[in-house]
């Protein structure tokens, strides 16, 4: 495993102790070495902006460049923030690969829950 990612075993045996974190560029190797993913299974926008970024190996910045905005917007993303415009939407809907309209509900849900809270003072 070291010698296909390029690095010592060391840093191999630290990943496999939970010491460290592989770096998101070798991700794709890593599953591609495993032959499976071992991360559950995206169910949320957030989720799958993640499982796909890491997918790919990009970094937020990355992602971001991708799909043309800023990295801070991205990472709100994946933090589970309102994706709140119909352009950022439909950019997003082109790299997870759904339909817009799927993509819509769940926003609209979330936006539902979210303001629900202001109202009552519910605000986690």
């Amino acid at each position: 495993m070291a010698e296909l990612l390029g690095v010592n075993t060391w840093t191999v045996l630290n990943w496999e102790k939970g010491r460290t974190e592989p770096p998101v560029s070798s991700v794709p190797s890593i599953l591609e070495f495993l032959g499976y993913d071992p991360y559950p299974e995206p169910k949320t926008v957030p989720e799958r902006l993640l499982a796909k970024r890491r997918a790919l190996g990009w970094s937020i910045r990355e992602a971001a460049e991708f799909v043309c905005v800023d990295p801070g917007t991205w990472s709100r993303w994946e933090c589970g923030h309102v994706i709140l415009y119909r352009q950022h939407r439909a950019l997003v809907a082109r790299f997870l690969d759904p339909s817009v309209d799927t993509l819509d509900d769940e926003i609209k849900l979330r936006w539902s829950q979210s303001h629900r809270e202001i109202k009552t003072g519910k605000l986690s």
